[in-house]
């Protein structure tokens, strides 16, 4: 049975983002990140990222139906903020008919997703590293994305569903809702170190990935 959680603990959301603050400003300003954000990348170039989400969140999702009954996982499952249907349409509208046949994915892709498929079915804690890690990301700065998509690219509402978060309703609310979520969890300090430890790995993961597009895309 899990510690109690004293008041004199810092918080875990607290800790979970002060923890991976640096590797998060590492993804920001990867190489294929900084190129995208400056309207740089042909469209083509942004459709290979959400290929590899695609991929990536069909594998959470999955995980996310296996967990949804688990005491510890299932405040974690927000159906509301399920990103394979929109991403579904944003490659229809970026790759056209036959999409499902044209999703390749970068090394870093298949090494992320088979990690999510070892550490987030029958863990809690890993499912939530690896939740955290994506979700509060595309929640924190996927609206700049969004912006971007449609000054760049010309391109709104399919081909950037990805980035519309509407149903969750009020985003800075629904932030303090999943920290409230983190911070209630029954987990001891020692867990609490090992799910911060995976978050960590999630976040080298996406650098990786984001790596190996900065590589293909030249």
């Amino acid at each position: 049975m899990a510690a109690p959680i004293t008041a004199e603990q810092t918080p875990f959301s607290t800790t979970l983002r002060e923890s991976t603050r640096n590797v998060h400003e590492r993804a920001h300003h990867s190489r294929y990140m900084q190129a995208l954000l400056d309207g740089e990348l042909p469209l083509d170039g942004y459709a290979r990222l959400a290929v590899q989400y695609f991929l990536i969140y069909q594998a959470i999702e999955a995980a996310s139906d296996t967990l949804r009954d688990d005491p510890a996982a299932g405040p974690f499952v927000f159906d509301e903020l399920r990103r394979v249907p929109a991403l579904r349409a944003d490659l229809e509208f970026l790759l056209g008919p036959g999409w499902e046949n044209r999703l390749e994915p970068v090394p870093a892709t298949e090494d992320y997703v088979r990690r999510i498929r070892k550490v987030a079915f029958d863990w809690p804690g890993g499912y939530v590293a690896h939740h955290y890690t994506r979700y509060l990301g595309d929640l924190a700065g996927g609206q700049v994305v969004r912006a971007l998509l449609k000054k760049a690219y010309d391109v709104e509402g399919a081909g950037s569903l990805f980035y519309d978060f509407d149903a969750i309703g009020s985003v800075p609310a629904f932030r303090k809702r999943y920290r409230a979520s983190l911070d209630a969890a029954p987990w001891d300090e020692a867990e609490r170190t090992r799910i911060v430890t995976e978050t960590l790995v999630a976040f080298e993961f996406n650098i990786a990935v984001l790596g190996d597009l900065a590589e293909e895309l030249g």
